[in-house]
């Protein structure tokens, strides 16, 4: 890989906090580098440190207004509105500023690609992906995955594209660019008629000239690796080979997994290792090894984050953790006296089986219908045939 991959990580970024018992705990940034620095993920890797997005660069994405609102919302006692002051979007002390340098740790990690240092980069604090031009939504204030996009595309990459793998649909990142032909948004997640926020149809095609460049895959609920991963391998790499990115940008939330309480997905640590793998992968052969990789949901805060994201980390790093390595005794300390009652799993995997049978055209399987769907709706839009497993 020649340069090595830049990690983006300040414990200022532990800032963005939505307090009390809200499930979007910083918590789970902490322990994830705290796991990846005591396996040794992270030796002699230099942890870069972000600064504060500026305005301009916010405004790439949202409006003055909501901007604003942000701001104010701390300081003010009465509705400032655009979903601020929500049970999903409490407001928190210094919003506007904890929001940002998330906005900007993205950005340092999306300019380290771009300016050709490194080939790969990655900010776990990211992939805040549902907020909107004029408001919050779904516990994210201001849209990292979007602006660091659109700054890449004004800083060489003429096309991007953006894999999202969050149980919930990437709706504040393809509403960004929907019509936009330059950037390629495929999001993976639980089915719509299930899960917030209800969008995410594989009807969602994108808008007037960007035909095709929008596309979902809506999964039943309890899908687990190998059915997951069928339908992944079924849609991504054949619209990958088609699109030809610049950089490939992706959303790595691991609220999919089966223990977490915010959705119905049945994937498994190993399950999100193996997705990292194949984000690799599919960087070298279709987008010359460039990969921006965040964060996301996840909300098994114990037991699912921290492995799931050192994985994340060590794939990005090309220092790939065996899934029987042991947790160190002293990481298991830490979070034991944290959580006194914490049931910890003893090993970096779950020993399960991500083995998966590829698509062959016929219908075997209940994700099989999405499948079908899926390419119904899109491949043509790409020349290729929707019917013909080898497109």
């Amino acid at each position: 890989m020649g340069t090595p991959a830049a990690v983006v990580w300040d414990p200022a970024l532990l800032g963005y906090d939505l307090g009390g018992d809200h499930p979007f705990n910083p918590v789970r940034l902490e322990l994830t580098i705290a796991l990846a620095t005591q396996l040794g993920v992270l030796d002699e890797v230099e942890l870069l440190h972000p600064e504060p997005a500026s305005d301009a660069d916010i405004k790439r994405v949202h409006d003055v207004s909501y901007m604003d609102a942000v701001r104010e919302a701390p300081m003010v006692g009465w509705d400032v509105g655009h979903g601020l002051g929500t049970p999903d979007n409490p407001v928190f002390a210094e919003m506007h500023e904890a929001s940002s340098l998330v906005v900007g740790a993205s950005l340092l990690a999306a300019s380290r690609i771009a300016s050709g240092a490194t080939n790969r980069a990655v900010n776990i604090a990211g992939g805040l992906h549902h907020a909107m031009r004029d408001h919050a939504a779904g516990f994210c204030v201001y849209n990292d995955c979007a602006v660091a996009i659109s700054w890449l595309l004004d800083n060489g990459a003429d096309r991007v594209a953006y894999i999202d793998v969050d149980v919930h649909h990437g709706d504040g990142v393809q509403a960004a660019f929907y019509d936009d032909p330059r950037v390629l948004t495929i999001s993976l997640h639980q089915s719509p008629m299930t899960l917030w926020p209800g969008t995410g149809r594989v009807t969602e095609l994108g808008g007037p000239g960007a035909e095709g460049t929008s596309v979902n895959v809506p999964l039943p609920p309890h899908t687990r690796d190998p059915a997951w991963l069928r339908a992944f391998h079924a849609v991504v790499p054949s619209l990958l080979r088609e699109f030809r990115p610049d950089v490939l940008v992706t959303q790595c939330g691991v609220d999919t997994h089966e223990e977490d309480p915010l959705a119905n997905l049945w994937l498994s640590v190993d399950g999100h290792r193996e997705i990292y793998r194949v984000l690799r992968n599919l960087a070298e052969q279709h987008a010359g090894g460039k990969w921006l990789a965040m964060g996301g949901g996840g909300y098994q805060l114990l037991r699912v984050v921290p492995r799931s994201w050192t994985h994340l980390i060590a794939t990005v790093l090309d220092r790939d953790v065996d899934p029987e390595t042991p947790l160190p005794h002293e990481w298991v300390n830490d979070v034991l006296r944290r959580a006194p009652g914490a049931q910890l799993p003893r090993t970096m995997g779950e020993g399960k089986d991500t083995t998966f049978v590829p698509w062959d055209g016929t219908m075997q399987e209940p994700v099989d219908s999405v499948i079908r769907d899926v390419r119904g709706a899109v491949f043509p839009l790409h020349g290729m045939d929707p019917d013909d497993p080898r497109d």
